[in-house]
């Protein structure tokens, strides 16, 4: 599996996560914080791996 393809289930499973988490909870529960927060993080390495994969092209 490639990096990228890696990164979009990381991806995928963070937000799937982030849904299930916030489920009766509020946005501003420190819970669902956190689960935002890792998912921000992994989609920013995902665009960086995108702008250096466009880059290349």
């Amino acid at each position: 599996m490639s990096e990228l393809e890696e990164q979009i289930q990381q991806n995928e499973e963070l937000r799937l996560n982030m849904i299930k988490i916030k489920e009766g909870k509020s946005y501003t529960d420190p819970e669902v914080i956190t689960a935002s927060q890792e998912l921000d993080a992994v989609l920013d390495k995902y665009q960086e791996l995108m702008m250096k994969k466009s880059k290349k092209e």
